[in-house]
């Protein structure tokens, strides 16, 4: 049976039954919620430069492959810093704006990029992605194609086709079977031990403590709480807070059990809070923000707090987020 690629620009076409058939690993950035509620909210569009541009294989009428993909009009909200090419591209009078773009916006996560309905040929579907973006490229102008935080697999296929490769680091936390945070600790040594109890005492003799929610559990005066942190901390580094409270609020209504935050409270009163996502064994930390600041707070609420979930409900990776190797 032959296949048949198309472009499709409203990701809301994509059937959702069909979807759950592709093969994404659990990831919850790949979860049909998430990029459907990046669309849906507004959070991406024209207005962010974020134009849907999505690749599609099907085969007999049904979505046999697809790659998340958008036009882009910058390079906001990418996680990989190639200012340097468009100013080079400038500087020898050629466009570097638009590109193609397939990754997931502003989720520096790797995972499937390339992804292929379950039992099918998959080297077939994902050469054919391949070769349906390269011809937008060509019938559209795009200057080039970038496929950003791809698994190894997909890494494999695209350099097999041609495709520039390079390499990146990221720094996540490895379950190592630990039976509790003490046990983890026990692992490090003295010096960091030390600092690291040190931080967490500080939160304790400030009078905080810490209650986890999953998606359900939360409500909407919970989110508005978690909006306005979000909106503090973009605002307070200069950044611009492109997701919406509506796509929050789809989250946690549609990923549920995935979806989980962690409240700081003093008092009674929330005063700080983190957003996980989880999925395929791993937990993935997102977005974080405080209305009163406290020493070692940050780091209590987006790594130990999330040190203790692994742990305690046995996940085996823990990916803090983008940053250095302090995580």
């Amino acid at each position: 049976m032959s296949f048949e690629a198309r472009v499709i620009t409203d990701f809301s076409q994509v059937d959702q039954a069909q979807w759950a058939l592709l093969e994404h690993a659990n990831n919850p950035f790949l979860a049909y919620a998430f990029l459907a509620g990046l669309e849906e909210s507004g959070s991406i569009g024209p207005h962010a430069g974020w134009h849907p541009h999505h690749l599609a294989i099907y085969e007999g009428g049904e979505l046999a492959a697809f790659a998340p993909t958008y036009a882009k009009d910058n390079s906001h909200g990418e996680f990989v810093f190639d200012w340097a090419w468009a100013d080079a591209y400038q500087r020898n009078g050629v466009q570097y704006y638009p590109k193609l773009l397939t990754g997931v916006p502003y989720s520096p996560v790797t995972g499937p990029r390339l992804l292929t309905r379950r039992g099918c040929d998959k080297v077939a579907l994902k050469k054919a992605l391949i070769e349906c973006a390269l011809r937008s490229c060509k019938k559209q102008g795009f200057s080039t194609w970038h496929c950003n935080f791809v698994r190894q697999d997909d890494f494999v296929v695209l350099g097999e086709a041609g495709l520039l490769q390079r390499r990146d680091w990221q720094f996540h936390w490895l379950n190592q079977g630990y039976g509790d945070f003490d046990d983890f600790l026990a692992g490090l040594r003295s010096r960091k031990r030390k600092s690291i109890r040190r931080e967490r005492r500080r939160v304790q003799e400030a009078g905080l403590r810490f209650a986890w929610k999953t998606g359900s559990e939360i409500h909407e005066t919970d989110l508005g709480f978690i909006y306005a942190c979000y909106l503090d901390t973009f605002r307070n580094y200069g950044n611009y807070p492109a997701l919406k409270q509506s796509f929050f609020r789809s989250l946690a209504q549609r990923l549920d059990q995935r979806f989980h935050t962690v409240f700081a409270i003093k008092d009674d009163e929330p005063v700080a809070m983190a957003v996980f996502l989880s999925g395929g064994g791993r937990l993935y930390g997102r977005y974080w923000g405080c209305r009163r600041d406290y020493h070692s707070l940050h780091f209590e609420a987006c790594y130990y707090q999330g040190l203790d979930y692994c742990i305690e409900h046995g996940l085996q990776r823990f990916e803090p987020g983008a940053q250095g190797e302090h995580k």
